[in-house]
């Protein structure tokens, strides 16, 4: 048994100061500490899916970013593992709890999970390592995890198996965000334009200094089409993950922060609008592009009829929500989120569809990625 400076103390030094993660029972006395301690900065997520797009903006920003998480959440972070992390090779420090275990006895739902553990990570080409369990082991751990992460550019897991650390008391509070923000209905009923006229009219009022982060399908393939940029990210994959993605980039500069969102992916996370109001990254602007389908897939109807998402954003702590559904009106809500601090919700209604012969973007996903990062590590 460590005690959780043991560990914490070395990976600091081995540059991982930026935790994010959903608590388990094993993970209390780290969890706890990292909350505690001004030395690192915390988030809590609404998903371990989210968490992982979390860390993989700070890293993309800059930080050393852990993951933290039960081995039953694995299965919510496999897509994003997948799907964000390999593709665009960006790694992270995982420390993944072993429920289940060798020779534990566990409730019901943790026996398969904990019976396929390590051959998950495997499929998934996550290595991993055993958590060390003395103070003399940590350095040579994390080493080996280091070495890995530079070797592959991919996350590493340490499985951490139950009393692994010693009890850590919590002396922090919850994040306090703001409870209910501004929102406003600017919706005109009248015919919405189509989303390429809207990517168009938002890359004309962004100031040249703001990094943009795209939902994967065909928000990310229009943005390419109209301009491709190194301040833009096109997720092609870990739908619902670009909110997550761009707290992490937000909270780590200062710089604005600007996602592209689509009604099926902001669904998908919707936990996500939580977690961005409470943590209040004031130059976050979260834009939902709403034309009612799965565009990308043959146009099958999303749910989000009945769905206002800035009502939705202003109940959960984001400082303005506005929904509309005209260029002019757009033009204007995101210029005034860009002048304000935020968070800010705008929620623009479009047209169902696309342009045809529509392409996709033609940058390998980790040229992206290192632009990307070039970028906001630049001015």
């Amino acid at each position: 048994m460590i005690a959780a400076d043991e560990f914490l103390g070395p990976a600091r030094d081995a540059g991982f100061d930026f935790y994010t993660g959903v608590p388990c029972s094993f993970l209390t006395p780290i969890i706890n500490r990292v909350i505690s301690d001004d030395a690192y900065d915390y988030v809590g997520a609404a998903s371990e899916g989210e968490a992982v797009a979390i860390a993989a903006g700070a890293w993309l920003a800059g930080r050393g970013s852990a993951v933290m998480m039960q081995n039953s959440g694995l299965g919510n972070a496999v897509n994003p593992l997948t799907s964000l992390n390999y593709p665009f090779r960006i790694p992270a420090m995982m420390i993944v709890t072993w429920r289940g275990g060798p020779g534990l006895s566990d409730e019901p739902q943790h026996e398969l999970m904990g019976g396929i553990t390590p051959d998950l990570l495997d499929v998934i080409q996550v290595s991993k390592g055993d958590f060390p369990t003395r103070k003399e082991d940590v350095s040579a751990a994390l080493g080996s995890a280091v070495a890995t992460m530079n070797e592959n550019g991919l996350p590493y897991a340490f499985i951490m198996q139950k009393g692994t650390m010693a009890d850590e008391v919590l002396t922090a509070e919850a994040p306090s965000g703001q409870s209910g923000g501004y929102y406003e209905d600017r919706s005109s009923q009248g015919v919405p334009p189509t989303r390429y006229a809207a990517l168009e009219r938002l890359l004309g009022v962004l100031p040249h200094d703001a990094a943009v982060i795209a939902t994967t399908g065909k928000s990310g393939r229009e943005l390419f089409t109209i301009d491709d940029r190194p301040q833009h990210f096109y997720q092609v994959g870990s739908m619902g993950c670009a909110a997550a993605m761009g707290l992490g980039v937000a909270l780590n500069r200062t710089r604005p922060v600007v996602v592209i969102d689509g009604d099926g992916a902001a669904l998908m996370k919707l936990g996500s609008l939580a977690t961005v109001g409470a943590y209040g990254a004031e130059n976050l602007v979260h834009i939902v592009l709403d034309n009612g389908t799965y565009d990308s897939t043959g146009g099958q109807p999303t749910t989000s009829g009945g769905v206002n998402f800035a009502a939705v954003a202003a109940a959960c702590g984001y400082v303005r929500s506005v929904t509309c559904d005209e260029l002019s009106t757009f033009d204007a809500a995101v210029e005034n989120a860009l002048r304000l601090p935020g968070p800010h919700l705008v929620h623009m209604r479009i047209q169902p569809g696309s342009m045809k012969n529509l392409g996709r973007p033609n940058v390998p996903p980790h040229e992206v990625a290192q632009r990307f990062k070039t970028f906001l590590a630049s001015g």
